[in-house]
């Protein structure tokens, strides 16, 4: 999904739009949901390798990719940039290759948000929408829907109040909140820096919300390296974290320099059985193999 520019968007994978944050992270044991969210792992906890991108790679991708990753990204509506959602109808084929899932809802922009009051009507009903979106997909109760932010530094007034909305109607409906945000300190000047994840966790209150934190910069990010012992959540600076984006494609020359090598020539991430180079990934690492639940529901 994604880099990120200060007060700017960051770069998802097929469309050529910017972000920073995005909702996302967290945690659920493959066939059981825990009553609360877990914010951390233990350091003896292993981590599990994953996979997102916008557009739906294909059914013969699929076993090739359940090859190298634990899980992968699924969308509920049109990701950033796209005018339809090529995943729908494809959670019974995920679950035959033993796919655990990153459940993704593509949020709106702060300049859609015009007031407080406006912003907890869309929070209210944009969740109502995700959650409709999983009950069609045959997502379990409790799982967790990551809302995709595409803007990050400091969030507005308004777009706090969207956000508490949200997680609110989402439990009304009986699932899980979570959000894909940056986790990359941003320069506010006068030496002053703001982590959007944090002001998030600043301002949502006491309810519980699971973070999938971006942080591509090498280091901390090890760059596009598949490994079947991927670093942890954690290893991405923000301790919190349940699941981190460690390298997206294409890559940002600006903070990958360090890692170059370990991407492909044109700049983006493939998996290690892709030899056609079909589909350009975004990495993540997560305490669990299937970070947002939703395996049990009848398929």
């Amino acid at each position: 999904m994604n880099s990120a520019h200060p007060k700017g968007f960051t770069r998802r994978t097929f469309p050529t739009l910017w972000i920073f944050c995005l909702v996302i992270g967290a945690a659920a044991p493959l066939l059981s949901f825990p009553s609360r969210i877990p914010a951390q792992e233990s350091p003896s906890r292993p981590a599990y390798l994953g996979f997102d991108l916008n557009t739906y790679p294909g059914d013969d991708a699929l076993p090739v990719l359940r090859k190298t990753f634990s899980f992968g990204g699924y969308w509920l509506n049109a990701p950033p940039g796209a005018k339809q959602n090529t995943w729908v109808g494809k959670r019974q084929l995920m679950l035959s290759q033993k796919l655990g899932f990153l459940i993704l809802y593509n949020g709106p922009l702060s300049n859609q948000l015009k007031s407080p009051a406006q912003a907890v009507r869309r929070g209210t009903a944009d969740a109502a929408k995700a959650a409709a979106a999983a009950i069609r997909e045959r997502f379990s109760p409790r799982a967790i829907i990551f809302l995709d932010i595409e803007e990050g530094g400091r969030l507005t007034a308004s777009y706090h109040a969207y956000l508490r909305a949200w997680v609110d109607e989402l439990a009304r409906d009986g699932y899980r909140a979570g959000v894909y945000c940056s986790g990359m300190p941003v320069s506010e000047g006068n030496g002053v820096t703001i982590v959007t994840s944090d002001d998030i966790r600043k301002n949502i209150g006491k309810r519980e919300l699971a973070y999938f934190v971006f942080n591509d910069t090498c280091p901390p990010a090890p760059g596009c390296v598949i490994s079947q012992s991927p670093p942890p959540p954690s290893a991405s600076g923000i301790s919190y974290a349940a699941v981190w984006q460690f390298a997206q494609s294409p890559r940002r020359k600006e903070r990958t320099a360090r890692c170059a090598a370990t991407y492909a020539a044109d700049g983006n991430c493939y998996a290690s059985g892709d030899t056609a180079h079909a589909w350009f990934l975004d990495l993540d690492s997560a305490t669990t193999p299937n970070p947002s639940g939703g395996r049990d529901a009848e398929p």
